[in-house]
């Protein structure tokens, strides 16, 4: 029987179809939407995991001076500049001293006046002391002849008031005494004062150090407590590093540090952490640590970068596995376990992690499992997958 030229063309289409259909269902099933995730696999492993806490910080000086009045003036003269190396009480600079100089010299002669006003008091205590003395004797002298009849009794109260009047003017005389001298405890505390301020007006090294800034010139007005000059001890110099408040577990004084400067960043120069702040930033989420040298590096400067690696002790014969399994899933976080043939997320709970990528397993997996590390995409429960030795090489 011979088949017409008609249905033999629909035959090679249905073919051509099937044809078709299989290789686009081939292509789908191996690079479309159902085709398997390529993915890469490992095994946890017991091995050692050397812990360490990596953060970035700036160089400042411990002890730092801000130089200026305690009154508000004029500068009159600076004497030192930027990177001057200067001594402890070596003069820096001189404010105008203005009216200070006429002031301490009335305060002066207001003391001596003083002085004078309390010598005088004090005479005339003398001479009121005196005539109460002879009212005194005369008074009971005239005491005895009223008693004995031989004088009137309106003359011994003649005496007796001369003794009265004669005890007022004491009285009187000591608290003249008294106000003289805290007149002149008075002006000599102000004459303390002025010579406090005129001292003031020098300024004066604290220490021996090295002048980083100088923010007034000669002829400009500075308020009380603005800084004319900064001064830092160079031997002082340390680093204030900042770490990631969830991964600053074991900080503590004494850590062994590894620092690297901006300025030097193929040196590795020793330290260790001197001191850990009470208080942490809660906008960063950062504690806060300073780390000293071992031995100062020469040429080192303030507001340099750093990037400072601290050394934990190690932590031996713990399950490891590496970081990237590591999934975030809610509040918890786990790895997706390669388990005969199915895709399952099994939580964990890490501990301690190394600078090269190995976590701690605290909890949920045991040696030899396998788990997936990188996939080409995120994995859900039920995916099909397909192991690879890289995601750019072949099928293992």
């Amino acid at each position: 029987m011979r088949i017409s030229a008609t249905l033999r063309r629909r035959l090679l289409f249905a073919a051509f179809g099937i044809v078709l259909l299989l290789a686009f269902g081939w292509v789908a099933s191996k690079s479309g939407p159902f085709a398997p995730v390529k993915v890469t696999v490992t095994r946890v492993v017991t091995g050692v995991v050397a812990p360490a806490l990596f953060g970035i910080g700036t160089v400042e000086a411990r002890r730092a001076y801000l130089i200026g009045p305690t009154v508000a003036g004029r500068v009159r003269r600076v004497l030192v500049d930027v990177g001057e190396t200067v001594q402890a009480g070596q003069l820096l600079a001189e404010m105008d001293p203005v009216d200070l100089d006429a002031r301490m010299r009335s305060a002066a002669a207001a003391a001596e006046r003083a002085n004078s006003g309390v010598d005088t008091a004090l005479a005339q205590v003398r001479d009121a002391k005196s005539r109460l003395e002879l009212a005194g004797g005369e008074a009971r002298r005239y005491e005895d002849l009223g008693r004995k009849g031989y004088v009137s009794p309106s003359v011994v109260e003649a005496k007796l008031q001369q003794r009265a009047s004669a005890q007022a003017q004491m009285d009187a005389a000591e608290g003249a005494v008294a106000s003289a001298l805290q007149d002149r405890s008075r002006l000599e505390a102000e004459r303390s004062a002025a010579l406090e301020q005129r001292s003031n007006i020098r300024l004066l090294a604290p220490a021996d150090g090295v002048v980083t800034a100088r923010d007034a010139e000669p002829g400009s007005t500075v308020v009380a407590g603005q800084a004319v000059l900064k001064l830092m001890d160079p031997g002082s110099l340390w680093i204030k590093l900042r770490l990631d408040q969830g991964r600053s577990a074991g900080l503590r004084v004494g850590l062994p540090a590894d620092i690297r400067l901006r300025s030097r960043p193929g040196v590795s120069i020793a330290g260790k952490v001197a001191r850990v702040e009470p208080a942490s930033d809660s906008v960063t989420e950062e504690r806060i640590a300073q780390v000293s040298f071992d031995a100062l590096p020469q040429s080192l400067s303030t507001g340099e970068m750093a990037e400072v690696t601290l050394r934990l002790p190690a932590l031996r014969d713990v399950l490891l596995i590496p970081n990237a399994a590591l999934r975030q899933r809610g509040a918890g976080k786990g790895v997706w376990l390669h388990d005969n043939g199915q895709l399952r997320f099994a939580p964990v709970i890490t501990g301690a992690e190394g600078l090269d990528g190995n976590v701690q397993l605290v909890e949920g997996l045991k040696a030899g499992d396998e788990l997936i590390i990188y996939s080409e995409r995120d994995l859900k429960g039920g995916d099909r997958i397909k192991v690879l030795a890289s995601l750019l090489g072949k099928a293992r």
